[in-house]
């Protein structure tokens, strides 16, 4: 990234665009209570090819590891990323990596993760896995998210689209000169689809993944 010490407030502004903002309405009506916000920002992004970058290796991790000989009982990833075994308390091995890579590619090609952040609870983050992942929720954790979703009383509107729609939305919203085309965006989507399984066991390995032809066909400024 480039020296940001000495920038002015225009500066950024003319990097990032213009803060989106949307205020906050309860659906009951009622005024806003102590500590709710009046209004949320919309997360910004940039453009990776604006920067005069250095090439430097960034190493990524998802917040907790473990050894393969000693699996905890539970984790503490960020719960944008958290693999749904760990919300649902289930037996986990390293296959919750597999989704959270997932997420991360998602990440790393739009600029933001496939689910909210923002306020969010295991009960809002699941009804927003339910859209996106590749299957369905398994039956035994089905009386576990039952109880979960009648006793949250956060609740979240649907988006109405599934994983693809929504990279696509995502990524091509506000960019007038994207660097991937819809069909490179459709392959990324499927490799996400891919790791993006409730079922650990369905989801691709990291060698599957890494030997997608897409990949080697991307130009190597990508």
């Amino acid at each position: 990234m480039p020296y940001i010490d000495d920038w002015t407030e225009e500066n950024f502004t003319e990097m990032l665009g213009k803060p989106e903002i949307g205020y906050v309405k309860r659906r009951d009506g009622k005024c806003l209570e102590p500590g709710m916000p009046k209004y949320i920002v919309k997360p910004t992004s940039y453009r990776t090819h604006s920067w005069n970058l250095v090439q430097t290796v960034k190493i990524i991790d998802f917040g907790e590891s473990f050894l393969h000989t000693a699996v905890p009982e539970a984790l503490h990833t960020p719960l944008s990323v958290r693999a749904p075994e760990v919300i649902f308390q289930d037996r986990i091995d390293y296959r919750v990596d597999l989704w959270s890579m997932g997420c991360m590619l998602f990440e790393l090609f739009v600029g933001q993760p496939p689910f909210d952040t923002f306020m969010i609870t295991p009960t809002i983050l699941v009804g927003q896995l339910r859209e996106m992942a590749t299957d369905d929720l398994p039956e035994r954790w089905q009386e576990k998210w039952n109880t979960m979703n009648a006793g949250d009383g956060m609740t979240t509107e649907s988006c109405g689209s599934n994983l693809q729609e929504w990279l696509e939305e995502v990524y091509f919203d506000g960019r007038p000169s994207p660097d991937l085309i819809r069909e490179d965006i459709g392959r990324l989507g499927q490799i996400i689809g891919r790791l993006l399984h409730f079922e650990p066991s369905a989801r691709a390995s990291a060698r599957q993944v890494l030997n997608d032809s897409w990949f080697n066909e991307l130009p190597h400024d990508q």
